[in-house]
């Protein structure tokens, strides 16, 4: 599952990523994903003792973040859609203020909710309304500039005792500093925290890739076609998997 959100920041040409696990799970990310060079990234890891909240994520990670700025994005979520890595290209391009991404959906009181007023500018984020404002939820992906640090460390736990990633977007909204990018019709977001949910995300991509003959989310592609990696280790890649169907796959772009 980790495949897509990575697959997700290779194509928005994010290649320093730091992995934040549970304590229990973090030598299971590093067996499967090593320092990331094989991909042509640069991974680190870090752990969250206790369940703190989203916007943990930036204290627990402000020393690797440093100066610079920052995108977040939750492991269990997969983004599908032409033209996505335009879309991610140019939040990360700006150079100040906060990008968010909605997405409308039929359940909003799940996820984080924004309301837009008629200007498309946000004017109420809610996490998880039981009666919520608009039908567009926030997605699991975020890109802040560097004051999201501080911003972070200054919140207070809400009455979940989680540190809430919606307090961040209000903050930026306060400041009339945050973006909202709306995934419209060609897009898919998929949220898979749920055994529903992960099961249809599993239909999803399996109809997709047997229909179009292609990976939606293979960072050895990604990394070969952007140039991260050379050709030869592109071809080490596909032989030490050549037994499994995707290292067939490997292989059949590698003879393109």
């Amino acid at each position: 599952m980790i495949y897509y959100p990575l697959a997700t920041l290779m194509l928005g040409g994010v290649t320093e990523i730091l992995t934040i696990t549970t304590p229990r799970d973090q030598e299971q990310f590093k067996a499967l994903l090593g320092d990331g060079g094989q991909f042509g990234l640069t991974l680190s890891y870090a752990t969250q003792p206790h369940p703190r909240g989203l916007a943990d994520a930036f204290i627990v990670g402000r020393d690797f973040v440093g100066r610079d700025d920052v995108c977040l994005i939750l492991g269990d979520n997969i983004f599908y859609g032409h033209g996505l890595p335009e879309k991610l290209h140019a939040a990360r391009a700006k150079p100040r203020g906060a990008t968010i991404f909605g997405y409308a959906t039929s359940d909003p009181q799940r996820y984080g909710v924004v309301e837009l007023d008629a200007a498309g500018r946000a004017i109420s984020i809610e996490e998880k309304p039981t009666q919520p404002r608009s039908n567009l939820a926030v997605t699991g992906l975020y890109f802040y500039d560097n004051r999201v640090l501080d911003i972070a460390a200054g919140l207070k736990p809400s009455a979940r005792g989680e540190i809430e990633i919606a307090d961040i977007n209000r903050a930026y909204m306060q400041l009339r500093e945050l973006t909202v990018e709306i995934l419209g019709r060609g897009f898919a977001w998929l949220d898979t925290g749920t055994h529903d949910s992960l099961l249809e995300a599993a239909q999803f991509v399996q109809i997709l890739e047997k229909r179009q003959g292609q990976r939606i989310a293979s960072p050895e592609e990604i990394a070969y076609r952007q140039g991260l990696i050379t050709r030869d280790q592109f071809l080490e890649a596909a032989e030490r998997m050549a037994r499994s169907d995707y290292g067939a796959y490997l292989g059949a772009i590698a003879k393109e």
